[in-house]
């Protein structure tokens, strides 16, 4: 892991004076997410803890948090392990988007939105498709998506939508084209945002939810095939 932990090392900062396992698990699940550490990686102790500058305590009860967001899995005389995702987590992952994004948007109340967040996240991905960006498309299109829950002012929805996102992320890392899967959804993104700037939130539930099962359907087909194949 020496040099792939490079990168990680610059987090230190990050940690500032009263490093704690939340903050190193703040660091560990956005470099999951970022595909940093794919799924079924070994976390080495040694190795994460030596770049970070945390204790061993410290760094387990991170992994702790981590394995409990069903990020990692510890297996017994192996060690920890980045997640690999099995069909059904998949399928868990998007009803729990369905029954969560499709709430927040139904509950908007009267318009205008706020709709900054949304908006921004629309033109993150314009500009990933337009460098051909396919990975980072996969993300603003996750942004999106966030800021779409983020309509609701809850954090405690924010917290729950983030592990949710983070684990959606392992799926996305065993894709191998990132742009078929991707790059239908920029203009059905940029279709809710019009929809959601007219007010009519009925309207931008009921795209939603069709939006989310053929997102399901395409990521379930791609994913049993990869999985299917060891990938």
């Amino acid at each position: 892991m020496g040099e792939q932990l490079t990168p990680l090392a610059d987090d230190r900062v990050l940690l500032g004076r009263t490093s704690t396992a939340e903050r190193v698990a703040d660091i560990l699940r956005s470099r999951i997410a970022e595909g940093y550490f794919p799924p079924g990686t070994r976390l080495s102790e040694d190795s994460i803890g030596g770049a970070l500058g945390v204790s061993r305590n410290t760094l387990r009860e991170a992994f702790r948090l981590l394995t409990h967001e069903r990020l990692l899995v510890h297996e017994l005389n192996r060690g920890v392990f980045v997640r690999v995702l099995a069909v059904e987590d998949v399928e868990d992952i998007y009803r729990t988007r369905r029954l969560v994004e499709c709430a927040v948007v139904r509950g908007l109340g009267e318009p205008p939105y706020a709709l900054g967040g949304v908006a921004a996240a629309v033109e993150e991905g314009r500009r990933a498709a337009r460098e051909a960006d396919w990975k980072t498309l996969g993300t603003a299109n996750i942004h999106f998506h966030r800021e779409l829950v983020a309509l609701a002012g809850s954090e405690r929805t924010d917290e729950l939508m983030r592990s949710v996102f983070a684990e959606l992320r392992l799926a996305f890392h065993v894709v191998d084209d990132p742009r078929r899967l991707h790059e239908p959804y920029l203009s059905r993104n940029e279709q809710l945002l019009q929809i959601l700037q007219s007010g009519d939130r009925h309207r931008a539930e009921k795209q939603l939810a069709v939006y989310l099962d053929d997102s399901l359907d395409k990521v379930v087909e791609v994913y049993r095939r990869r999985v299917g194949q060891g990938a």
